[in-house]
């Protein structure tokens, strides 16, 4: 048994590394310091981090789940990994400023209410003219993009009721109300959207 074997592994983010690191090569040409929201397995952070040598990408997690992000940092460390740091969107957010945050897959397996929260504690760690970055699926004027995306939402909320893909017009309005703006919407495989919002500067 190999020793990337016994780590946790998170399959599509070997499926949707390559498309997401494309769109971050071209948004992150002038930022410098970006904290991802959620970081899973860690897997997103040691594959973008080596591309993207100029930006210290700092992994978050909740604290219970921040060893299965270490274990990937130990595995591929970069010098641009910091050691990951605790974050629960509804508790405590870490002291940081930053030009730049990044969630994949997270507004649909938090609960809505925790959702606005999210958007609520930007500010406290995001610059002015900074970007938010997300990726995952989104309903689009009520519609789901594909079929898959209307089973994956029915699986989501019988897991749990408060689970769901979110409605991009309610994320924008939530965004508004912090003072971001929507500058971009990309499609990407498998019915996910890579969505942009700017802090005002």
């Amino acid at each position: 048994m190999t020793m990337e074997s016994q780590l946790p592994d998170a399959p599509s983010t070997e499926r949707n590394r390559q498309p997401i690191l494309e769109h971050l090569q071209r948004l992150l040409v002038n930022s410098r310091h970006l904290l991802e929201i959620g970081s899973g397995t860690g897997q997103h952070a040691v594959y973008f981090a080596p591309r993207l040598p100029r930006v210290t990408w700092q992994t978050s997690e909740r604290l219970q789940n921040l060893h299965e992000v270490q274990a990937w940092l130990n595995h591929s460390p970069a010098d641009n990994l910091p050691a990951p740091v605790a974050l629960d969107v509804t508790g405590n957010w870490p002291s940081l400023r930053v030009d730049a945050v990044f969630t994949s897959n997270t507004l649909h397996i938090m609960p809505a209410a925790a959702v606005e929260v999210f958007f609520a504690r930007l500010k406290n760690v995001l610059q002015p003219g900074g970007q938010l970055i997300v990726y995952g699926p989104v309903k689009i004027a009520g519609e789901y993009i594909g079929p898959s995306n209307a089973d994956f939402d029915c699986w989501l909320k019988e897991q749990d009721p408060l689970r769901g893909i979110r409605d991009l017009e309610w994320l924008d309005q939530l965004a508004a109300v912090e003072g971001l703006v929507r500058t971009e919407n990309n499609d990407l495989p498998a019915h996910n959207q890579l969505l942009v919002w700017q802090l005002a500067g």
